[in-house]
């Protein structure tokens, strides 16, 4: 089963619906499984005074606070409803993270088939819980939580009738230290939850999501944009159209590499086995009936002879025949 890659546009359409459009072609070119957005009110998200994270102040400064900011990226019900079309459409699957129950219960009634919690809601019980009502398979992201809180929020799902969960290791900071990282989390979650894992990704570059897939990932979550440079909390942290198409691409060839665990011959270097390995040869001339000895004997290329693993049974043989220098030996 091949690892399944969320593009995650998040906010970086600005609140410009034509823009989440053009998200979703770009998402589609890539070669990733589904494009995620984030569904919320701000209203309902966050209080009037709410302050901005840090990386949120570094990135779109301090005149305003959350709020504010996060009514600049609104989107309408009906844009995604278009957005859900438009990703029907390209065959892409749409995805979006609600950030409130009134969100939760929009994007339940448009047909959404799988919910991505987000970090931030794995303590918020009312919301789980209703998550879980639905019973549609749920991904879970866990930045900032311990393992205690996982336990925790995988038990209310499954409760309330979650029976498919996956779960995504994640660090919430944009972008991500790399000495933060720590990916050996991700095995941690699976040797005690024994749920498919995968790993969320703010770090910059490609070559984390890449790696974790290596350790087993299931699913990789990266953000993108269409440009760095726009203005907005999460560009920085994000792929451009080029280097997400390249995680895909990398992701892909990794995949293939990884195997079915069986060590034996690949197809392809079956052809080289003879030309690669050696074989018993005469060291020099050898006359009938002669003892085959060390000093009469060496191992050279082909492959296609006496194997060498065979020495000490060939050793003091009789030569069945004459045999030239550097002829392949038989018995």
């Amino acid at each position: 089963m091949s690892v399944y890659i969320i593009a995650e546009a998040g906010v970086n359409h600005n609140g410009q619906f034509e823009l989440a459009k053009k998200m979703i072609q770009i998402a589609k070119v890539s070669g990733v499984d589904a494009i995620k957005f984030q569904t919320f009110c701000a209203e309902k998200l966050v209080i009037a005074k709410s302050p901005k994270a840090e990386y949120q102040e570094k990135s779109t400064g301090k005149d305003e606070n959350q709020l504010e900011m996060l009514k600049k990226l609104e989107l309408s019900k009906n844009d995604f409803i278009e957005l859900k079309n438009c990703c029907d459409k390209f065959g892409i699957e749409f995805l979006s993270s609600p950030f409130d129950l009134e969100s939760l219960e929009f994007l339940y009634s448009i047909g959404l088939k799988c919910w991505k919690i987000p970090s931030g809601e794995i303590t918020n019980l009312p919301y789980l819980i209703k998550i879980a009502n639905t019973k549609l398979p749920v991904i879970l992201s866990t930045g900032m939580a311990t393992l205690n809180e996982v336990e925790d929020a995988v038990y209310i799902l499954k409760k309330y009738g979650t029976e498919k969960i996956s779960l995504l290791h994640c660090t919430t900071e944009y972008p991500t230290p790399y000495e933060d990282v720590n990916l050996n989390a991700m095995l941690t979650m699976l040797k005690n939850f024994d749920l498919p894992v995968g790993y969320s990704d703010h770090t910059m570059g490609i070559e984390i999501p890449i790696a974790a897939v290596a350790m087993g990932a299931t699913i990789i979550e990266k953000h993108f944009t269409l440009d760095r440079n726009l203005d907005g909390p999460d560009h920085n942290a994000s792929l451009e159209p080029n280097e997400l198409k390249a995680m895909v691409g990398a992701i892909r060839h990794l995949e293939k590499a990884l195997g079915d665990g069986v060590k034996q011959p690949a197809e392809s270097e079956k052809k080289n086995i003879s030309i690669a390995r050696k074989s018993i040869v005469a060291e020099r001339k050898i006359t009938k009936g002669e003892l085959f000895t060390e000093e009469n004997l060496t191992v050279k290329r082909p492959g296609n002879g006496v194997s060498p693993m065979k020495w000490f049974e060939i050793l003091g043989k009789k030569a069945v025949k004459n045999f030239e220098e550097d002829e392949l030996i038989e018995v």
